[in-house]
């Protein structure tokens, strides 16, 4: 299912390793990684700065993909994602919300496309342990801790797992992960509990 863009789509399995660009403060840059090595996405340093509340997805050659924006006032602190740089005026193609003000872990994403989708995600973004799920609860993208398979040793937060089921649009997912590393940001870490997988290039053969 194409959202963003149909090359994003991959017919197998696809882990792709996420990594912060930067340490300094909450919602730094990202640049993100194929099982090869190859840039797939990057999102440039925005800071504390970045007063617009739109954060932009690029592909490698800095092309705009998805633009996500914070939804001002939200009671449910709404973020909505835009195709591309967004204009003025321009209707979303995607919102994520909090599924409830007190159960801050899961989040409802309503797709606006021919007819209206939804998925859930539910887990811990600063655990690095979310999982986003369609209605009929089937696994869709997961975020996972990233172990280096040489040692053996969990990595930093920093670094972290995309997972890609086949037929989900990785931009979408990656457009998720900063709408939740945001929301993150605003509630700061939790404790350091998490789920530990191991990870490779397209899964178990």
């Amino acid at each position: 299912m194409s959202v963003i863009e149909e090359g994003y789509v991959y017919e197998k399995e696809t882990h792709l390793t996420v990594m912060k660009t930067s340490l300094f403060f909450s919602g730094d840059g990202f640049a993100v990684y194929d099982c090869n090595g190859q840039l797939v996405f990057r999102v440039d340093s925005y800071g504390p700065e970045n007063d617009s509340g739109e954060l932009v997805l690029m592909d490698p050659n800095g092309r705009c993909l998805l633009t996500v924006r914070r939804k001002r006032p939200s009671l449910h602190q709404r973020w909505e994602g835009f195709l591309g740089e967004r204009r003025e005026g321009e209707k979303p193609i995607f919102s994520v919300r909090r599924s409830s003000i007190i159960g801050r872990s899961n989040m409802t994403v309503e797709l606006f496309n021919d007819q209206t989708q939804e998925y859930i995600i539910e887990g811990h973004f600063g655990h690095r342990n979310c999982t986003i799920y369609d209605t009929s609860k089937v696994t869709m993208a997961e975020i996972r801790r990233k172990v280096d398979a040489t040692t053996n040793v969990m990595l930093g937060k920093d670094v972290f797992s995309l997972i890609l089921k086949p037929g989900f649009d990785g931009a979408f997912a990656m457009g998720l992960v900063l709408v939740l590393d945001q929301i993150n940001g605003d509630d700061g870490d939790g404790d350091d509990i998490v789920d530990s997988t191991t990870d490779d290039c397209n899964g178990s053969s």
